[in-house]
């Protein structure tokens, strides 16, 4: 296993893991106070677009190297 493999496949399971908390958040809202101010749903529906996408991202291209 090659290590650009390794790592696209490990950064790709941490970006999975922060999409499911971010998708689990969005189903049964909970709130998260950060210093006093409240983090809105928003931010946690950007939050599961953006690692959903870098997870696909990452978990393709570690993916297409064996290919090569």
């Amino acid at each position: 296993m090659s290590s650009n493999r390794l790592g696209s496949l490990v950064g790709g399971i941490v970006f999975l893991a922060i999409a499911i908390i971010s998708g689990y958040r969005l189903l049964f809202w909970f709130p998260i106070t950060i210093g006093g101010h409240l983090i809105g749903q928003v931010a946690s529906f950007f939050a599961f677009v953006i690692s959903a996408a870098l997870c696909l991202i990452l978990l393709r291209s570690g993916s297409a190297s064996d290919r090569r």
